[in-house]
């Protein structure tokens, strides 16, 4: 909720802002996935918006109690997947921003937040939004984790399953924006 603070603690990994440069810190796993969108400046312009919005994260069935309405450096985000008690919390803090710039191609827009202590996995994870010089539209996401303790190790499986399973939903939702106001 805007207004109070969502998460507590420091960033707990190595390689702070990783994620905008391309790179992995030594023994975490990667992740990066690229989802083409559609094409024009309109689904580019809607795309960002609603990943800065935090609307990405809503639509991939994510549970967002943020302390800014939008993203922003700094703030702090707290995103549940689940179901009532059964929900797992996800405390992150944003570590670097990309505003969609007025006009030109290529460009990109997006954010990259890392983990802070109760997340289950410590690391970075980056959704972006861009747009190639023909138009093209594509949202990229990239992360780097590994497991935060021990119990979430014994998991592995299931942790990369279900972390699979939370990117197709983040791909879905930008499909969702960017379908928004086409005409079918």
């Amino acid at each position: 909720m805007t207004g109070r603070q969502v998460a507590k603690g420091a960033l707990n990994y190595p390689g702070v802002g990783s994620t905008e440069q391309g790179t992995v810190p030594q023994g975490y796993a990667q992740v990066l996935e690229e989802a083409h969108l559609g094409n024009g400046m309109h689904v580019y312009r809607r795309v960002a918006v609603g990943i800065l919005a935090w609307d990405l994260h809503r639509r991939a069935g994510l549970r967002v109690q943020a302390d800014s309405p939008t993203v922003v450096p700094g703030a702090r985000v707290v995103s549940g997947f689940g179901i009532g008690p059964f929900r797992l919390p996800a405390p992150c803090q944003v570590v670097w921003v990309r505003e969609p710039l007025p006009d030109g191609t290529p460009q990109s827009a997006g954010f990259g937040y890392g983990t802070l202590p109760g997340h289950p996995a410590r690391g970075e994870e980056s959704f972006e939004v861009r747009i190639n010089k023909a138009g093209d539209v594509s949202l990229r996401i990239t992360a780097f984790s590994k497991p935060a303790n021990w119990f979430y190790a014994t998991g592995g499986l299931v942790t990369r399953a279900a972390q699979r399973y939370v990117t197709s939903r983040y791909i879905e939702g930008a499909r969702q924006l960017a379908s928004e106001g086409t005409s079918p």
